[in-house]
């Protein structure tokens, strides 16, 4: 069973499309990876929706959600 799911996101500082993998074993949690182009912290929430796709948000750390 594949667990890594490649995606691209968007960073919230520099606005560059990375591309990350995500780990589905991370469904419902958060965590932090700098991004790749300026270095930034980004949070990256996980989720999977009700077909079981898994998607990711990310925004900054000081962002309130």
């Amino acid at each position: 069973m594949e667990y890594l799911v490649e995606q691209v996101v968007s960073c919230p500082y520099c606005g560059e499309a990375i591309d990350v993998l995500i780990d589905q074993q991370e469904v419902g949690h958060q965590y932090i990876e700098d991004c790749q182009v300026c270095c930034k912290p980004i949070v990256f929430n996980v989720s999977v929706d009700s077909m079981g796709n898994v998607s990711v948000s990310v925004h900054d750390e000081n962002d309130t959600y």
